[in-house]
């Protein structure tokens, strides 16, 4: 059976199994994973939901990222052994905070009929609310907790809660790395709180990424260098660690790592939620084509899966981390 893998149904995502831990000074290939969406009006054109699990098992991929959380979906993975990452939508967050009776709700409907044959190993609380409400920034620590409180008082402990941030949203600067922080006031109210639960719960750090957004806002930064292209002009030195980066992708993973160290919580693991290269834009967006976006994902995978991808913590910046 082939498996139709339209751009608005799957995209390429990088998930950390967060009870994977090495030493540091070693190094493994990171898991690659997809983000699925379900969009009913479309199932006479794709692989049904049914169908999807069985698909991706064969493809020996082993994550998946659901965006909507379908509970169907969920149930459609039992038994394949492969890891879950689950999103509750940003407009429950506020319901969600005031009481967690709302949170065991969502709990009973999404995850407690189907784990642990449906292997979820992590929940988002919302994706990107700086982007789309700062009202809900207050919330969002409420509602981590209590869905983190619902869980235990069901039992649960192989479950981590987090929430996904957008890496233009939170970052001060992507060069140097060694120079980056959480933007202010943003930092101090929300994220390092939210390190400090991270911390304190063995769970990770969730980053949207997109060097496409990077390359935007800098002039200076050369097409090859956001896609992976080997050119010997396409480098960046950060004088400060001597590290010399050859893309974008991993300038602007350090930055988060560089950014969480500030915050002192150097140690908690990374997962890049989303990445990716945009395949169509208006006519101010001449580099937002098929052609590039096809490059930058090629450009990734060839990057991750060569060994040759590395991370502050094993330069000795003191964390694991798994991509």
């Amino acid at each position: 059976m082939s498996l139709s893998l339209n751009p608005t149904s799957f995209s390429f995502f990088l998930f950390s199994l967060y009870f994977l831990s090495l030493p540091v000074g070693t190094s493994s290939l990171p898991v690659v994973g997809i983000t699925y969406t379900h969009d009913p009006r479309h199932d006479h054109d794709h692989t049904p939901p049914s169908h999807v699990a069985s698909t991706l098992h064969s493809l020996k991929l082993s994550a998946v990222r659901l965006p909507e959380s379908d509970p169907s979906v969920v149930r459609d993975f039992s038994y394949s052994n492969i890891s879950l990452l689950l999103n509750i939508p940003n407009s429950l967050i506020p319901a969600i905070a005031s009481n967690r009776s709302n949170a065991l709700r969502w709990l009973y409907h999404h995850v407690i009929p189907f784990y642990p044959r449906s292997k979820v190993s992590t929940i988002s609380v919302g994706n990107d609310i700086l982007d789309t409400s700062s009202d809900l920034a207050d919330f969002l620590l409420p509602a981590i907790r209590n869905v983190h409180l619902g869980l235990r008082d069901l039992g649960i402990q192989k479950i981590s809660v987090s929430t996904t941030f957008s890496f233009i949203n939170i970052m001060t600067t992507s060069f140097p790395p060694s120079a980056a922080e959480f933007q202010e006031p943003v930092s101090e109210l929300l994220i390092k709180p939210l390190l400090q639960f991270l911390d304190d719960t063995n769970s990770s750090f969730l980053i949207n990424l997109y060097p496409y957004n990077v390359y935007r806002l800098n002039s200076e930064i050369p097409i090859g260098f956001a896609l992976f292209q080997q050119h010997p002009f396409n480098y960046r030195d950060d004088l400060t660690t001597g590290v010399r980066y050859r893309n974008l992708f991993d300038m602007m993973v350090d930055s988060v790592i560089s950014a969480m160290a500030v915050a002192g919580h150097e140690s908690i693991p990374v997962i890049v939620t989303e990445t990716g290269w945009p395949s169509s834009g208006d006519a101010s967006e001449i580099d937002a084509s098929p052609a590039y976006a096809e490059m930058y994902i090629n450009g990734l995978v060839t990057h991750l899966s060569s060994g040759s991808w590395y991370t502050a913590a094993e330069r000795g910046g003191g964390g694991d981390l798994h991509i």
